[in-house]
């Protein structure tokens, strides 16, 4: 299973940023799959995750209403639209794939199997 992020980059205070991830080597529709981030000096924390039926979706409160998480079955794509960005949200977004039956853990890094590389998002004040 290859996961491959990419659209990070430098927005300021209020903007909006489109992150994608790409997956293959595996049944995508398959995987619950998620968007986690770490910030400098912190760990690993869930953001948002969409369910691999029914598209139902779940997200951190700190994001809430903020950023929208949505995937494409037909493209192997999963995608995080976040807008409002505020200097918190800087930091290196993983995309994650998670097998089904991790499915009740999967609000947290655990609840995952393979683990794109990474795109880091920096938003200035």
């Amino acid at each position: 299973v290859q996961l491959q992020a990419s659209g990070g980059g430098l927005v300021q205070a209020g903007g909006s940023l489109r992150l994608s991830c790409a997956a293959s080597g595996h049944t995508f529709s398959n995987y619950n799959m998620g968007w986690l981030r770490q910030a400098p000096g912190k760990e690993r924390e869930f953001v948002a995750a969409v369910r691999w039926s029914a598209g139902i979706t779940d997200y951190a409160d700190s994001v809430k209403g903020r950023f929208t998480i949505a995937r494409d079955n037909a493209k192997n794509t999963v995608y995080l639209e976040m807008n409002s960005l505020k200097p918190e949200d800087t930091a290196v977004y993983y995309c994650a794939a998670g097998y089904l039956s991790l499915t009740d853990n999967y609000l947290r890094p655990s609840g995952y199997n393979y683990w794109g590389q990474g795109t880091l998002v920096t938003v200035s004040s």
